[in-house]
């Protein structure tokens, strides 16, 4: 579903890509709107920050969720400069966001030096083929936490 409106707020994601540049960030911009208003944005700030999860529509996300009060973006649009990468999109997917609209594809990105082909297949395959060593040690009492939980009456699912 494609509306007038996509083209502004794509290009608004767009420009604070180019804007993060100028500020010494990466070249990602994201905004999320809802009822036709920007609600959160964000610029990739993980040389800025020092944090590799920094990323535009990380950021975009956690300002949205603070705007709203709330965890879940459902009904939300997240228009990103660049499609999201698998950190992103796990974000994207736990925020319950409705609709992402991006512009660069990853593979223009991998161009640039941002490929996350990688990361995607480590995602995909068991623990025991990752590059990463991955290890399950359990302990005394490592399901109580669930356990407590689930016998939670007041609890917020999420």
């Amino acid at each position: 579903m494609r509306n007038i409106s996509d083209n502004n707020w794509i290009q608004h994601a767009v420009q604070l890509a180019i804007d993060s540049v100028a500020k010494g960030g990466g070249p990602f911009g994201a905004v999320i709107v809802r009822n036709s208003e920007i609600i959160g944005s964000g610029f990739n700030q993980v040389t800025l920050n020092n944090d590799p999860t920094a990323h535009a529509e990380i950021m975009a996300i956690r300002e949205a969720c603070k705007t709203l009060q709330n965890f879940n973006l459902d009904g939300c649009t997240l228009y990103s400069s660049c499609e999201p990468c698998p950190m992103c999109l796990s974000a994207i997917y736990w925020a319950h966001i409705s609709r992402v609209v991006y512009a660069a594809s990853g593979a223009e990105a991998a161009q640039a030096g941002f490929d996350d082909t990688f990361i995607a297949r480590e995602i995909c395959i068991p623990h025991s083929q990752k590059s990463l060593a991955i290890e399950q040690h359990s302990c005394n009492n490592h399901t109580r936490c669930f356990t407590e939980w689930n016998n939670k009456s007041d609890k917020t699912p999420y």
